[in-house]
């Protein structure tokens, strides 16, 4: 862990030296440079401290680069707009300066008392304000100048509260170029402790490296303001404060940070770092997995047809990612000859794609018409797909559910039970689904997670085939593709172990949630009614049980298990009423689901994205196991 921590230390103070630092960084100069000496360890304690805040549990940082307009860069922006106004004016300058110093004497030590306070008050306003309207404007503002500093360092601190305050401003939008570390910090929960320790880590070595950067150019300012141009470049820097916060506003730090990481990637200092052997060892402490390959660098989707010399082409631009681990500490085979197994040693000539799935996810159903349609296209061309089913529930280690589902979602490929996760493991996996392609020779040459990416994982695959001697023809066309919501209610579990969004549980054990119905529920909040026992994974209706949910989604599933004692009923309502035929699900027919076996069933179907009130009553026995929206 020193040795991680260590190297986070290192990636911050890399990072704080990259180019995707340079849109804050006339702003940090600016701030560092006007007021006393102490004004530029506020600021790069405000900016580290809000950063390091921010990547912990707050910001969601999307690809490495980038923020989206939201009420943090808002606040940013309204911030360094006002500071930068104020340098205009050195009277708001002063107020703003004295409006902050309670802050200052209340939370920061080493700050003057009273009696400097009053000190501060004498030498600045008296000098500056009294001299001003004695003497005339030009001795006020000499005056002020000459005696500023004095004001500053007595009565306001060396200007370190508003230091702080600009600083905490930068610190929600400064963007750098994150690399596996950062990720890593983010990707995880906050809640371990190694996880905000590298954080700080990080933010300290960032930090260091920019309060080196401003102490200098408080340096080479202090140089300008003896000769005599402190008023000029007060403005000056406030101009700069200004044009940082429209740029920041109308997303050119954004624009600018996308151009660097997509034209210079290299060009991040800590790149040769958070690539190297160690670190990349040491991360898996992190994240608690240690991935074995990559998702690949999206190819280029192919047009209908092609040459076999662009198919050719195509395949020298994927990489070799490693061997393909084999099919490893598997159960039962289905759709091969006899049901038996199959190896990769057997398969080698094949282009094979293995696909790992779990038939009640209904991220992974939304792949099947993909995955069916290049089987149909592309098996004749030498195409071998393996499912490898790895189940998310207990029910799911049933070899006749997963035939059933098999023979429900039509699929005539090869599929294979992992129950005990040898094959994923064994791969390094951690989504599902996810699609590992591997050329004729058994090397991983692609790799993709998650929905998406269609069109360049059969770009990859027709490649594959080119280069394995194949003439492919035309591309695929899948039929019953189901496109998911833009936006929708996130994923939730009925079982205390991953549920989330309830506002009355789950409790385990047997509990009684009393009647419904909870008129307050906000969008993707949850909320049990009636008895019910609660374990883990499942949650059982005991009597008058039902489920209650406001959702924003096109459509909802629902994870269910029949009674002990056979087919059990789920009655379904939007808003209150039966659900009508139109909106209902396929699985829903006049307002009810019949629960038969244990799989996903669908409960509403609508046009478009929409918000509704989802009520559920189940039949004594039924258990519910977690709900998807899409």
């Amino acid at each position: 862990m020193i040795v991680l921590l260590g190297f986070a230390v290192l990636a911050g103070a890399g990072t704080a030296l990259s180019p995707c630092v340079l849109p804050v960084l006339p702003a940090l100069l600016s701030a560092a440079g006007v007021s006393g000496r102490r004004r530029p360890l506020g600021v790069v304690i405000g900016l580290t401290v809000t950063f390091t805040v921010t990547i912990v549990g707050i910001a969601s940082v999307v690809g490495g680069v980038g923020l989206g307009s939201d009420p943090l860069r808002d606040l940013a922006v309204a911030v360094l707009l006002v500071m930068g106004i104020a340098l205009f004016v050195p009277d708001l300058s002063a107020r703003v300066e004295a409006w902050l110093s309670p802050l200052q004497r209340i939370g920061v030590s080493g700050i003057r008392s009273a009696n400097a306070r009053d000190a501060g008050r004498g030498a600045g306003r008296d000098t500056g304000q009294d001299a001003g309207r004695d003497a005339g404007r030009d001795a006020g503002q000499n005056a002020g100048r000459d005696a500023g500093q004095d004001a500053e360092g007595r009565g306001r601190g060396d200007g370190f509260v508003s230091g702080l305050v600009v600083g905490a401003a930068l610190g929600l939008v400064y963007t750098p170029c994150a690399g596996p570390i950062l990720a890593a910090v983010i990707s995880v929960s906050a809640a371990s402790g190694r996880t905000v320790a590298v954080a700080i880590a990080y933010g300290l070595g960032t930090g260091a490296v920019l309060l080196a950067l401003a102490l200098g150019g408080h340096k080479l300012f202090d140089r300008v303001r003896r000769a005599g141009h402190g008023l000029v470049l007060q403005r000056v820097l406030g101009a700069v404060m200004v044009i940082t916060a429209i740029a920041i506003a109308t997303e050119l730090d954004v624009n600018f940070d996308q151009y660097v990481a997509q034209h210079i990637p290299d060009v991040n200092l800590t790149a040769s770092l958070e690539k190297s052997g160690v670190v990349q060892r040491r991360l898996p402490e992190i994240s608690g997995h240690e991935a074995k390959f990559q998702a690949s660098v999206k190819a280029p989707s192919e047009p209908q047809y092609v040459s076999q010399a662009k198919l050719l082409a195509d395949a020298r631009k994927l990489k070799d990612l490693g061997a393909a681990p084999e099919f490893t500490e598997t159960e039962d085979w289905f759709n091969t000859p006899g049901d038996r197994p199959l190896t990769l040693t057997g398969l080698r000539g094949h282009v094979v794609l293995v696909d790992f799935w779990t038939y009640t996810c209904i991220n992974c159903i939304r792949t099947l018409p993909y995955l069916k349609a290049w089987d149909a296209a592309y098996r004749k061309d030498g195409l071998t797909i393996v499912g490898v089913e790895t189940p998310e529930f207990q029910f799911e280690h049933d070899a006749s559910n997963v035939r059933n589902a098999i023979e429900q979602f039509g699929i005539k490929y090869p599929v294979v039970q992992d129950n005990e996760m040898g094959t994923w493991n064994a791969y390094g996996n951690e989504y599902w689904p996810a699609d590992y392609l591997i050329d004729s020779r058994g090397q991983v040459r692609y790799a993709t997670f998650g929905e998406g990416d269609y069109g360049e994982t059969e770009t990859a695959i027709r490649a594959l085939l080119a280069e394995a001697g194949a003439h492919v023809g035309e591309m695929s066309r899948p039929t019953g593709v189901i496109v998911p919501s833009e936006e929708a209610t996130p994923e939730t579990y009925l079982g205390t172990n991953r549920a989330e969004g309830w506002v009355n549980g789950p409790h385990s054990g047997v509990h009684d949630y009393g009647p419904g119905p909870h008129p307050n529920l906000q969008v993707s909040e949850f909320a049990y009614t009636g008895t019910w026992n609660i374990s883990g994974q499942p949650a059982e209706a005991v009597s008058d049980a039902g489920v209650e949910v406001e959702f924003e989604a096109k459509n909802v599933y629902l994870v269910l298990s029949p009674s002990s004692k056979g087919p059990s009923t789920v009655q379904v309502l939007l808003d209150g009423r039966p659900i009508p035929a139109a909106q209902a699900g396929a699985d829903v027919h006049d307002g009810v689901v019949t629960v038969t076996h244990q799989r996903l069933y669908s409960l509403v179907s609508l046009p478009d994205d929409q918000q509704h009130l989802l009520t559920l009553r189940f039949a004594p026995g039924v258990t519910g196991f977690a709900f998807t929206f899409g």
